[in-house]
């Protein structure tokens, strides 16, 4: 098992609802990542999915944990597979709009028996639909490469491959949407607490702040699905695969990690 050494408080706006949320994140001794909210308690776990749209959401009767992707990730990103995550709200902070800040607090308190195991595939395994495909195959080593179709100049059919050198900009990679989709959204419920701090807003001719990276939307999409995919158990990171993605997101991603949950064997 692997956890942090210490205990850490992080807390923010949460992006979706707006309110101010707190997580307070302790070691444990007992394998798994789980969240605990008014007394109840669930497991991050990708049978545990109940909703896809905007963000990740797990829940049963009991309790629903909103927007845990990008804490899954700085998770797989740290090699850590157990920690009790005690909420303030239902919704998770959302920080820096991607895992940065996530990942600084772990390596800040410490990380003990960082989760190295590796991990392959068995057999190819691809969902096709539409235009939507994502693809994982058997590889002697790790290659993601993810490809989006966006009204806008920059991000139109472009491909962006995973460069472990450059982890960091998948790290530091902020949280996206159209500027002009915002009130939109803020009327439907959504995107209530969204700010130049954490979110990158696409505009018709460039973006609402610099980017940290080229192509950090796209790089983005990537940190979600390392944290979408670490929900079955599998770290993108820790494998040898080939892993193609074109035009999909939340959704798609959470349907083919419960298929993986089968298809991935831990090498010696």
């Amino acid at each position: 098992m692997s956890t942090i050494k210490q205990e850490v408080i992080l807390k923010s706006v949460a992006l979706m609802t707006g309110v101010e949320s707190e997580a307070r994140v302790c070691p444990s001794d007992k394998k798994g990542l789980r969240f605990h909210f008014n007394g109840k308690t669930i497991d991050a776990n990708i049978d545990n999915v109940v909703s896809t749209e905007h963000c990740t959401v797990i829940g049963n009767n009991e309790i629903k944990v909103m927007l845990i992707e990008h804490f899954m990730a700085a998770c797989a990103i740290c090699k850590i597979d157990s920690l009790d995550v005690y909420l303030s709200h239902y919704e998770l902070p959302i920080l820096d709009g991607g895992s940065k800040e996530w990942v600084e607090a772990f390596n800040n308190v410490g990380i003990e028996n960082p989760d190295c195991k590796k991990y392959k595939i068995k057999e190819p395994l691809s969902y096709l639909n539409g235009k939507t495909h994502l693809v994982v195959l058997p590889s002697e080593d790790l290659n993601v490469t993810y490809s989006v179709n966006f009204r806008h100049k920059d991000l139109s059919n472009r491909w962006v491959a995973l460069n472990m050198e450059k982890l960091s900009e998948i790290i530091e990679a902020r949280t996206f949407g159209y500027l002009n989709e915002l009130e939109m959204l803020q009327k439907a419920g959504y995107a209530r607490g969204a700010s130049i701090e954490n979110t990158l807003g696409l505009t018709e001719d460039g973006y609402t702040a610099e980017l940290k990276s080229e192509y950090e939307p796209i790089k983005h999409k990537i940190l979600d699905l390392i944290g979408d995919f670490y929900l079955a158990g599998f770290n993108i990171l820790n494998s040898k695969a080939e892993i193609i993605v074109k035009e999909a997101g939340h959704t798609v991603h959470t349907i083919v990690a419960k298929d993986l949950k089968d298809k991935y064997i831990t090498e010696e």
